[in-house]
């Protein structure tokens, strides 16, 4: 058995952490496990990476360069989830012969995993068997997992209250447990038996974002994200319409995904298609380059349990405007680096942006600041000392 309880605080840690989404994936759980093992690699760890392969006929450990850094990711044979733009899974039957053999070459001193779905499932399952330890970050909700199926309301609901238990017989086999908000970790103790879940922000790296402080000559609205239903983009599309025309606001949606057809057909019925820019997937450059010149950053999703994208738009020294739902109220002080609108309520949210970009320069300005003071609490510094802490089983600071 190989048992690890605690190592010295300078002695490099061989990690394995096991994504059920990961690179080439464009979401807030993938993108905070690429940004958490490259900083680790940077750091001198040996870390390696247990995720779904692209094709369901590949597999096998390849050497892979992620955030600028190279590390070995174990592709495991997954399939397309049809209901979903871009998700796929690893059969549920094969996991722990997959996790198994990954183990037995990895043979880690920890395991981190992302989810409880598939693959954290697997490894949290055989690597309690062997004695390693294992620390949990949850980024899953399971209303937001059902919402990509075909199921009838009535079924989704039994189903989730079914999903958080699941969730816990997999989670009481960490013996850490972290969420990215104090809201979420909130959220998890209220829906499981799990206690002392930490908080830990999924953190970036602020100066790596460019910030132009002052009011802009153009009002431009700016999301960045998954174009998915729990996002609410057309809460922000009907807003649009209710702005000042005098305003002449212009809304530009960074990102793909299932709902943007649907958007599109939206924005062309109430006559915005002037106004609306659809943008597709973009480079990381890219999209810093849209928020460095955006006015403000808009985001109606209603299941964030932090929001990266949020946390890069303060970096880029945004006012925001958000949902007055789940882990948003974290980031956005109201009437400080931004406002807070009730979910839904488009009218709000016209009333939110109007403010902001009718805003006296000093106000906006002051906004800005907010901001960029805001985010410097979610240093990915900070989040690496806190899990390398969790991973030697030493007391976080």
């Amino acid at each position: 058995m190989h048992t690890v309880t605690s190592h010295p605080d300078s002695a490099p840690i061989r990690i394995l952490i096991g994504c059920d989404t990961f690179a080439p994936d464009v979401n807030g759980a993938a993108r905070f496990a690429e940004r958490l093992a490259a900083g680790l690699v940077r750091r001198g760890h040996e870390v390696h990476v247990a995720a779904p392969s692209k094709k369901h006929r590949l597999g096998g450990a390849f050497l892979e360069t992620i955030e600028g850094e190279q590390m070995t990711v174990y592709r495991l044979p997954s399939w397309r989830w049809y209901p979903h733009d871009w998700l796929r899974f690893v059969l549920p039957w094969r996991a722990r012969h997959y996790a198994r053999k990954v183990l037995d070459q990895v043979r880690p001193d920890v395991i981190h995993i992302q989810s409880h779905i598939v693959i954290g499932r697997a490894l949290a399952h055989e690597g309690a068997k062997r004695g390693i330890r294992v620390v949990a970050t949850n980024h899953v909700m399971p209303e937001n997992v059902f919402d990509f199926t075909l199921l009838p309301e009535r079924a989704k609901r039994l189903f989730v209250r079914w999903g958080w238990r699941d969730a816990d017989r997999v989670l009481r086999r960490a013996a850490a447990i972290t969420t990215p908000t104090r809201r979420a970790a909130d959220f998890l103790e209220r829906n499981t038996y799990r206690r002392g879940v930490l908080p830990v922000s999924c953190g970036l790296r602020a100066s790596d974002y460019t910030a132009v402080v002052g009011p802009r000559e153009q009002h431009k609205l700016v999301f960045v994200g998954r174009v998915t239903l729990e996002k609410e983009i057309d809460v922000i599309i009907r807003a649009l319409l209710r702005l000042d025309p005098a305003l002449n606001a212009s809304f530009t949606i960074v990102g793909d995904g299932d709902q943007r057809k649907n958007l599109e057909k939206l924005v062309a019925e109430l006559g915005l298609t002037d106004r609306v820019h659809f943008t597709g997937r973009v480079s990381d450059e890219a999209l810093r380059g849209y928020l460095t010149d955006a006015s403000v950053f808009v985001i109606a999703s209603i299941a964030e349990l932090q929001s990266i994208a949020t946390m890069e738009a303060m970096a880029s020294g945004l006012p925001i405007v958000a949902a007055d739902a789940m882990a948003l109220p974290h980031l956005v002080q109201h009437g400080e680096n931004g406002y807070l609108f009730q979910p839904g309520n488009d009218r709000e949210l016209a009333e939110a942006v109007t403010h902001v970009l009718t805003a006296q320069p000093e106000e906006y300005e002051r906004m800005q600041h907010a901001s960029l003071e805001a985010v410097q609490s979610h240093d990915i510094d900070r989040t690496l000392d806190t899990f390398e802490s969790l991973y030697r089983g030493t007391p976080v600071a």
